[in-house]
């Protein structure tokens, strides 16, 4: 469903993405709204590039666009869904720039505006970035969720940029005002990311950028399953949705035959991934691929017999159930007669059903108090 922003400066029909008729959540927030206005209050005078960080759906980018922003983004998700709505909105996508979060950013930017993300490490890598190319010149305006602003979160701005003050509340949504100092000294900080761990049990390393899920130790699902899983029975693999890749590599390392294809629309994950096969298991790289993708967009029917899945419960910082109901019904396109499909959930979730549904059989191949894991069969 679309949804429709308009305040007296702007107009714009959005979607999230992908379109989903039923879905009933707006693809913008207060903190877009509070931005947009903000800046049409106090207008860009001065030249040079302008960022946009973590656009969740486009709509400071179709605001900004005469200005051929810059957009960065760790999510292929938001960047498909600010093309459409370019798009949508009549606005050449062909004006802006697109780029992972990861790569560089341009020198002396003009103005950042910045989407504060829940996960503060995700906040202190994108901060850290800016400071490398930031001027006193360069204005600095970020906004989120006024639940997910604290002191530190200010304090994180001023230790990697400068002076930070914050505005009053509004719609549940707070503005952070940040300026470079001219003439400050300004130290060299050390990069902290990707972090690395050890993974209990085995002699692996494991990397993660900052933006992966539970970027500083196994999460307990991916434990389970890691106890449960399926080995030399499925030479072609597909880890979906695959974090930092751990159920693959363990895969990898376990059955020298296997074909692993790591696929997130994290672009942070997918570089964790392909990180723990390089460092890890370097002679493996030849069956390790790699796709930052939604989903299983445009794999071709056959390309795995075998599909493992953790599911997020959640689109950027929105609870829905529909991303795992997609990756569901992609799979059972993409897999053949008896390919399986093998997932982990909390228990709560009701995944039996929604399997049962697409594929008329879900097997619990283990459980505990808090995880199922589910096998289902295409017949």
């Amino acid at each position: 469903m679309h949804t429709l922003l308009d305040t007296p400066h702007c107009r714009l029909t959005l979607y999230r993405y992908p379109r989903q008729s039923q879905d009933p959540l707006q693809a913008w927030d207060a903190a877009d709204e509070y931005l947009i206005n903000a800046l049409a209050e106090s207008p860009l005078e001065q030249d040079g590039p302008v960022i946009i960080m973590n656009d969740g759906f486009g709509a400071l980018t179709a605001y900004l666009h005469g200005h051929a922003p810059l957009c960065v983004t760790d999510s292929y998700i938001s960047e498909r869904a600010t093309l459409a709505n370019l798009v949508e909105n009549e606005l050449d996508p062909q004006a802006i720039r697109i780029q992972d979060a990861l790569a560089p950013l341009p020198q002396a930017p003009a103005l950042v505006v910045l989407k504060v993300s829940k996960y503060q490490a995700l906040l202190e890598q994108q901060l850290l970035a800016l400071r490398q190319v930031v001027t006193p010149a360069t204005r600095i305006l970020a906004a989120g969720k006024a639940k997910d602003i604290h002191s530190s979160t200010l304090k994180l701005f001023e230790k990697y940029l400068g002076p930070t003050k914050t505005s009053l509340a509004w719609k549940k949504a707070r503005l952070i005002h940040c300026t470079v100092e001219d003439g400050a000294e300004r130290p060299a900080l050390a990069n902290p990311f990707p972090t690395t761990w050890p993974l209990e049990g085995s002699n692996l390393l494991i990397h993660n950028h900052a933006n992966v899920f539970s970027r500083t130790s196994l999460d307990i699902g991916a434990r389970f399953m890691l106890d449960n899983l399926p080995i030399n029975s499925a030479r072609k693999v597909i880890d979906l949705g695959c974090g930092n890749g751990v159920l693959g590599l363990a895969l990898l390392a376990r059955d020298s035959e296997v074909e692993v294809t790591f696929i997130d629309e994290s672009y942070m994950a997918v570089d964790s991934a392909r990180l723990n096969v390089e460092h890890n298991l370097p002679e493996a790289l030849p069956r390790a691929h790699f796709l930052v993708n939604n989903c299983l967009d445009e794999v071709a029917v056959g390309s795995a017999d075998r599909i493992l899945c953790n599911p997020p419960f959640h689109q950027l910082q929105a609870i829905t159930d529909h991303i795992a109901w997609q990756m569901f019904t992609d799979a059972h396109r993409v897999l053949p007669q008896g390919g399986e499909l093998w997932i982990v959930g909390n228990r709560h979730l009701d995944y039996h059903n929604k399997l049962k549904r697409l594929f008329a059989n879900a097997q619990v191949v283990a459980s505990n108090s808090k995880f199922v894991i589910l096998k289902a069969i295409k017949r």
